[in-house]
């Protein structure tokens, strides 16, 4: 019946796009058809819609069946038919970018689920478990009675949410599509932290503690009944039955092998993962000589400023002293938090004289969840609602503080905070102009691009007070750079996963819990960490060739501009966008 039904749907999809194109002119065929695959695309993942603070689909979760599956892929399919009917000459310059950023995209999403990665149902950084907690635990606003009934909607369903992801793990033992067993040390507690003794004491039962008294003492009383029933019902049973699923049946079929070569079609996906991530067509062995070159180069620029401290030794003795010494690193949370948020308002008063333009939502530190805090990175930003009703957080790993050094933090802070990530997506969630799709889309080269950009750009706003400073903004450079040897290295070229470790330590002074946290990332999710350094790189690129040309009529401030105000894009539509704002600007 299942099959039946999938061939079905499939049939009349091709019917469908068979249709002549849709009606009027070449930019209301663009813009109606972007508008209604997004549109589409938000009802079958309403946990992303949630992330994206969209409250339409807020009382469902997103739908995994092998039916929801194939409704995705033909929603995809349909806006690649539709998108061929388009006469592209017709179209106004603004949709002609929107035209090849919508292109790339269905593309190379429809591309993607031709694989079965999506039995990979999480990797180190995050997963179902956690992004659900994320959302429905601190993304979800609760301004009415409504929005707690729907919220309690959402609670009832994660029991059946949970079984659909078990079911993909499950067929992903059965294909092959398994997490390596070596990432796989300590998981457990990224899933048994958010299993509460009692309801009360249950993440996603606080915000019943926050019902406004004038709702009255009848509904409140209904409410926090209800919502402690289902924590205590389907919650909590659902996070012990993956607990059990993942300690009893996982972990014991994980893959002993690291490299995503090595599993099937592994090596043709990798290769899409390394096009899909850097948006550039490039391959695993050129994105792997390209970080040898530049680890050599930074290495060089390290050793400089070894020299200016007066360092007596190598550059290894002298990681061994930065990891060591407790000088660089925090006594207490309470520190190292307070020395993030003066350095956050330190770079918010420098941020007028590089940018012209700057968002109107506001950002906050917060530190890492405990539960996901052991095997995630040292900072993540988490954007806030596009319609200012939830600020961005900036997230700061405060795990084990003897590996989170002081002289990192300005380069973090700069990236996760303004002008990188926070500055960036806000900006493209007000984007009113844009295509809703292009205001919410990460494109991780240009996103991750913009945040290593921020890192470099902060030498310029003067934001690294002592050599120390600049060594740390050098050894995130690094960290990047060492990102395209050690990824390509273990998914394309047979690299082990000491062997990687081993290279990160030679080359850099992050922490080796940092280090080995890191691999473990890389291993779990192939292809993403390239998008960095390609980014940047071209980033920089781009500014290089506007400051040639233009000379003293060059803005840094109005590049900044038009870069954000692009909103995010494949890295080679941005190139296009850069080369006609130099010839207007030259003509001008």
């Amino acid at each position: 019946m299942k099959i039946r039904t999938l061939k079905k749907m499939i049939a009349t999809a091709l019917v469908i796009s068979s249709a002549p194109a849709l009606a009027g002119n070449a930019d209301n065929q663009l813009e109606t058809l972007m508008d209604g695959y997004w549109d589409k695309h938000l009802k079958s993942s309403p946990m992303m819609a949630s992330y994206f603070g969209d409250t339409t689909y807020s009382d469902r979760l997103d739908d995994l069946s092998e039916k929801g599956f194939a409704e995705r892929t033909i929603n995809l399919d349909l806006a690649i038919a539709e998108l061929k009917k388009i006469p592209v000459k017709e179209l106004s310059d603004a949709n002609r970018v929107n035209y090849e950023v919508f292109e790339w995209m269905v593309h190379n999403e429809r591309k993607t689920l031709d694989y079965d990665w999506r039995s990979i149902t999480f990797n180190t950084v995050v997963g179902w478990q956690t992004i659900f907690a994320q959302i429905v635990g601190g993304m979800t606003t609760f301004n009415s009675e409504e929005d707690y009934r729907a919220y309690l909607k959402r609670l009832e369903a994660f029991g059946a949410f949970a079984d659909q992801n078990m079911a993909l793990m499950q067929k992903g033992i059965e294909v092959g599509y398994v997490q390596p067993c070596e990432t796989l040390n300590g998981y457990e507690a990224s899933i048994s932290g958010f299993i509460a003794a009692t309801p009360e004491q249950s993440l996603f039962y606080a915000p019943f503690n926050r019902i406004p008294a004038s709702y009255g003492d009848e509904v409140i009383s209904e409410l926090q009944a209800k919502g402690k029933q289902l924590v205590s019902d389907v919650v909590n049973p659902a996070y012990q039955r993956y607990n059990t699923f993942f300690t009893e049946t996982y972990k014991p079929a994980c893959r002993e092998i690291i490299g995503l070569s090595d599993i099937p079609k592994g090596r043709e996906l990798y290769d899409h993962f390394v096009r899909y991530y850097t948006t550039m067509e490039t391959d695993a062995d050129a994105v792997h000589t390209l970080g040898l070159s530049e680890v050599k180069r930074i290495r060089a620029e390290m050793e400089a400023i070894m020299k200016e401290v007066d360092f007596d030794g190598d550059l290894k003795a002298f990681f061994a002293h930065l990891r060591t010494d407790p000088q660089f690193y925090p006594k207490s949370e309470e520190e190292f938090l307070a020395k993030a948020a003066s350095l956050a308002k330190r770079i918010d008063g420098k941020l007028p004289e590089y940018f012209s333009y700057l968002p109107r939502n506001p950002y906050g530190i917060q530190p890492v969840p405990a539960h996901i805090a052991p095997k995630t990175a040292a900072g993540y930003y988490q954007g806030g609602a596009a319609d200012g009703t939830r600020a961005g957080v900036y997230f700061l790993n405060t795990y084990n503080l003897k590996s989170r050094p002081l002289y990192t933090l300005a380069a973090l802070t700069l990236h996760e905070g303004v002008p990188g990530h926070h500055q960036q997506i806000s900006i493209a969630g007000e984007l009113d102009s844009l295509p809703k799709f292009r205001r919410s889309y990460y494109f991780h080269a240009y996103g991750e691009g913009w945040g290593l950009y921020s890192e470099y750009l902060g030498e310029e706003m003067g934001i690294y007070d002592t050599p120390y400073d600049r060594f740390g903004r050098l050894s995130y450079e690094m960290w990047r750079a060492l990102r395209l040897v050690v990824d390509s290295g273990m998914h394309a070229k047979g690299w082990s996963r000491q062997q990687a470790i081993d290279f990160m330590a030679d080359n850099s002074a992050l922490s080796l819990h940092n280090i080995t946290s890191e691999v473990d990332r890389y291993i779990t999710y192939p292809g993403q960490a390239l998008a960095y350094k390609n980014g940047e790189l071209k980033i920089r690129e781009l500014r290089g060739k506007a400051e040639q040309v233009l000379g003293k009529h060059f803005s840094l401030r109005e590049f900044h501009t038009l870069v954000l105000k692009s909103g995010a894009v494949p890295l080679t539509v941005l190139e296009g966008i850069v080369d006609r704002w130099i010839a207007e600007q030259k003509k001008a």
